[in-house]
């Protein structure tokens, strides 16, 4: 099945206005994703490449089939979500001292321990992300108040928040034009299609050295997904080919895909209890190469 730009050529088949409205703010997404590179400059791709891979996996995870079901808005929610859902890695210090003033943090200083800028960010660069689109929303072109509401909600999903909340992620959420946006579906697909992005030959950072990172822990996150040549999504599971000649780096992987199969259950779970959608893949299983 074929699903190669099936959520962009469906909006512009059905709605030509929406699909402009969104190539056009790519351009501009497209430079400020760079930026989380001065923060986080051993982290695997944040750039719009990485958007992209998003997209295609929710393409993929949607199917032909779900694709008729969801209206315009829906697309152009979950279109725009991918690519701003990591725009709170690259910001600025200003906008830093003003967002962390808006987050709810809950615990996450109970411990006394001292946090840096870049681990704060990172712990919560769902909520800085939010933060970042409520404050720029006006440089995408965004149709409404309530699109941008809806952008930011399922940007913040694809990590940590409750997509069980009512409140936070209503499935007929309404729009001023009468659409109806199904947040949790949207948000859980964002999450889990996030989550896969971990392949080598989705990454190009892994075709460089990885000797020339100085930094333990990242230069065994490097070598695990190094290690992950491949990922493909079939209709009921999750194939991951890696290459498991170091055992230490394939344990470091296996650990990888018992995190992804949480992710998995998880939105699943959601989409299956609190929408009309489902998400058809049920395992991820390995393929030694």
């Amino acid at each position: 099945m074929n699903t190669d730009y099936l959520c962009e050529n469906k909006l512009k088949e059905r709605n030509p206005e929406l699909h402009k409205r969104f190539r056009e703010s790519v351009f501009g997404i497209q430079g400020l994703l760079n930026r989380y590179k001065y923060i986080f400059p051993t982290y695997t791709d944040h750039t719009a490449l990485h958007s992209l891979e998003v997209i295609d996996f929710c393409n993929a995870l949607i199917g032909q089939e779900q694709i008729d079901r969801m209206n315009d808005d829906e697309i152009y929610i979950l279109l725009m979500s991918a690519y701003l859902h990591d725009s709170g890695m690259g910001i600025a210090m200003s906008d830093y001292e003003e967002f962390r003033e808006n987050i709810d943090f809950g615990d996450y200083y109970d411990d006394g321990q001292e946090r840096e800028m870049p681990d704060i960010i990172r712990d919560f660069h769902h909520e800085f992300s939010g933060q970042f689109i409520r404050k720029y929303g006006d440089f995408f072109d965004i149709p409404s108040k309530e699109h941008l509401y809806c952008i930011i909600q399922v940007s913040r999903g694809h990590r940590k928040t409750d997509l069980y909340d009512e409140k936070e992620y209503p499935v007929d959420y309404r729009l001023s034009n009468g659409n109806q946006i199904c947040l949790p579906y949207l948000a859980a697909l964002i999450r889990l299609a996030d989550e896969l992005d971990i392949a080598a030959d989705r990454n190009i950072q892994f075709l460089y050295d990885i000797s020339e990172i100085d930094n333990d822990f990242s230069r065994m996150e490097f070598k695990k997904h190094k290690a992950i040549r491949s990922l493909v999504i079939e209709p009921e599971r999750f194939v991951m080919k890696v290459d498991t000649s170091d055992q230490n780096v394939f344990e470091g992987v296996l650990e990888l895909r018992e995190k992804l199969r949480e992710t998995l259950s998880e939105c699943r779970r959601v989409t299956a209890e609190r929408t009309g959608y489902t998400i058809s893949q049920e395992d991820i299983v390995i393929v030694p190469v």
